[in-house]
Parts: structure tokens; C-alpha cells; sequence
């Protein structure tokens, strides 16, 4: 089943049989209190049937969606990757700080921090953000956990976790700035709520369109990904409460080439199988 925040209210797409989806008014309206069940699916499973089904809610999820969120906060996951690895110590190597992602991607603790609240989270359709004091600047496409306030995952979303590539390289303590800012995070078009845990097959794809034409097309399975999903959200859970739950970028396995940087106006097209399409303008 899939969950559509949209300004008219919250639909429920009900894609459990071989035929044409089913759109339903959500049982509630309260997304904070909807998406914080630690059995969501079966919570949708029993209270789905006995409201209406109806074109009307599939045209809202396509003309008024609002991004999946409402009290909860973003946060994120580093160097999961070996691509990514690669990529962050090359480019913080000049500033002494390539050590670092390796001792991360081999150590027993992952890279978590705080990516972004939920005023600062756009949804798709909406615009990403690149800062002005920032030269080299790229989106990173990441699977997205959903996990309710007892540390349960419920459910996945297509995530991305905007970059600024020469703020984090000129110097590693600078990742907050080179992550977190307005814009600088992106979730959506829905939360996906599956009765058994996402496939580590499942593809994740991003496709950057520039004057309508693709400069840049990669995709990447979950299952290159080094750590755990439990295991991220374990250390994130220790010492930190989340009472509406929260959303976890797992981190990317996509990295563009060195000499690619994003220009205003580029689209970015993120895919992941099962979940849909987050698709976002770039602006500054």
C-alpha cells in the first residue's frame, strides 16, 4: 500500500491485487498519529475496506501532493557505499580528511547526523536547493526508512539527500553546512507500506534531465550497500527518541563523475522500484 499526503486530505493507494489500484480517503486525516503504527500495514489492511474507493483521491495524489511529512525529522545515513567512500575521501583528501571515510565504512559505528526538519523538506514536484557559496554541487539518490517512535520500520520512501560536494571536501567538519539548508532535502512522492521488508534487489535509479536531455543515468540494487537497515536504525535509536517517528536516508551508491556539478534548472528524476518517482527542479 502506498500513503499520499496531499493538500486535500490523505489517500491510500491500495495495490494489493493484480488489478488497477484502488484510491481511498485515508481512515484519518492526523498523519502523525496514521503513519506511527508499529503494524501499519496491517493497521491499513483492516481499515482501508471500509472506506470508499474513488477516482477523485487518484486525482489528488497527481495535482496536490504535499511530501509525506508532517512532525517528524530527516536524518541520514553516510558512507555506506563503497562508491560513496571513494568519493568522500577523494574529495577531502587535500584537507587531510580522506582517512576518514575510510575508518567510517570499516568501523562498527555508522556516519548518522541530522539532514533536515520538516519546514525544510520539499516534496515531489517541488524544488531542490543549491547553495550560493557552494561551486560543486550534486543530488544523491537514496532509499528512505520510515520508523515508528518504537524504533519499528513501517515503511520506504524515495530520498534525496542534496550535497554540497566542495563545502563537505574543503573540510569534514563542515558537513552540517554541506547538508543541511534550506531545500537541501527531498522526499516522496509517497510512503510505501509493504507487508514483508523492501526486496535487496530493488533498483534505485536517478536520471539529471538539462535542457530536457539526460546528462547524467545510473542505477544502483540496495543489496550493494554495506550496512543493515536495522543495524542504522539500532545506533540511531539509542539515545535519541522520536515521538512521531522519523524518516533514515540510508546513504547513496550513486556518485557522479568529479567534473560534474548540478546547474539551476536541472531535473532530477529519482526511481526506486515499488515506490515511485521523486522528481525535483533545481534551483538556488
Amino acid at each position: 500500500m502506498k500513503l499520499y499526503r496531499t493538500r486535500q486530505g490523505i489517500v491510500v493507494e491500495d495495490n494489493r491485487t493484480d488489478g488497477p489500484s484502488l484510491f481511498h480517503r485515508a481512515p484519518s486525516d492526523d498523519w502523525d498519529y496514521l503513519v506511527n503504527q508499529d503494524d501499519l500495514f496491517n493497521f491499513l489492511q483492516q481499515e482501508v475496506p471500509s472506506t470508499t474507493a474513488s477516482d477523485e483521491y487518484r486525482t489528488w495524489t497527481e495535482t496536490q501532493l504535499l511530501p509525506p511529512i508532517n512532525q517528524q525529522e530527516i536524518w541520514a545515513s553516510g558512507v555506506t557505499y563503497l562508491k560513496s567512500r571513494n568519493a568522500r575521501m577523494e574529495e577531502s583528501k587535500d584537507a587531510g580528511g580522506g582517512d576518514f571515510y575510510e575508518r567510517v565504512y570499516d568501523a562498527e559505528r555508522p556516519e548518522l547526523f541530522f539532514k533536515s526538519t520538516a519546514a525544510r523538506a520539499v516534496g515531489s514536484g517541488d524544488a531542490v536547493r543549491i547553495r550560493k557559496d557552494s561551486t560543486w554541487n550534486v543530488p544523491e539518490p537514496e532509499l528512505t526508512l520510515f520508523i515508528t517512535s518504537n524504533g519499528k520500520i513501517v515503511g520506504y520512501t524515495v530520498g534525496n539527500d542534496m550535497s554540497s560536494r566542495s563545502i563537505e571536501g574543503e573540510n569534514p567538519l563542515y558537513l552540517p553546512q554541506a547538508k543541511t539548508y534550506d531545500g537541501a532535502a527531498a522526499i516522496g512522492p509517497c510512503l510505501y507500506v509493504p507487508e514483508a521488508p523492501i526486496s535487496p534487489e530493488t533498483l534505485i535509479r536517478i536520471e539529471i534531465r538539462r535542457d530536457g536531455k539526460a546528462v547524467f543515468d545510473e542505477n544502483i540494487a540496495i543489496n550493494r550497500m554495506k550496512r543493515q537497515h536495522d543495524e542504522l536504525v539500532s545506533f540511531l535509536f539509542r539515545e535519541t527518541s522520536f515521538p512521531h517517528g522519523c524518516y533514515l536516508m540510508t546513504g547513496t551508491g550513486i556518485v557522479p563523475g568529479d567534473d560534474f556539478t548540478l546547474a539551476i534548472g536541472d531535473e532530477v528524476h529519482i526511481t526506486i522500484d515499488g515506490i515511485g518517482t521523486l522528481i525535483n527542479t533545481v534551483q538556488n
